[in-house]
């Protein structure tokens, strides 16, 4: 599929903010879509943020309505995940998603997903 590279993960207080990236080498990222996804610890992965392959539908988890955005940049071929407000139990690994070519939803699930990046760790202090 598509090699994703995360980056813009650390450590930061609650109500602070972060954005992470994601990019690719090769493939264009504007042919896919594509999501961020987290893990905390001894927890599933679960769904964050997603476009469609379009880019004309956008859905969040209602754990992060209202204080996650996500974008993407097709002259930079990155995708964007903007962090505001964030809380302690935000704290996980962050993985950037492209879905398999043909799933044009927001890809909302893990079984939708064709590529994972290496993931971004986020940890929220209280």
């Amino acid at each position: 599929q598509v090699q994703l590279v995360e980056s813009g993960g650390g450590l930061v207080q609650a109500g602070g903010s972060l954005r992470l990236s994601c990019a690719a080498s090769e493939r264009t990222l504007s042919s896919y879509a594509m999501a961020w996804f987290r893990q905390a610890p001894g927890k599933e992965r679960e769904f964050v943020a997603g476009f469609s392959w379009s880019g004309g539908s956008t859905d969040y988890a209602n754990s992060v309505k209202g204080r996650f955005t996500i974008s993407r940049d097709n002259a930079k071929n990155t995708v964007y995940l903007q962090m505001n407000s964030l809380k302690p139990e935000d704290t996980a690994v962050y993985y950037c998603a492209a879905a398999w070519t043909w799933v044009r939803v927001v890809p909302r699930r893990v079984g939708d997903v064709g590529s994972w990046g290496q993931g971004t760790r986020v940890t929220v202090s209280s």
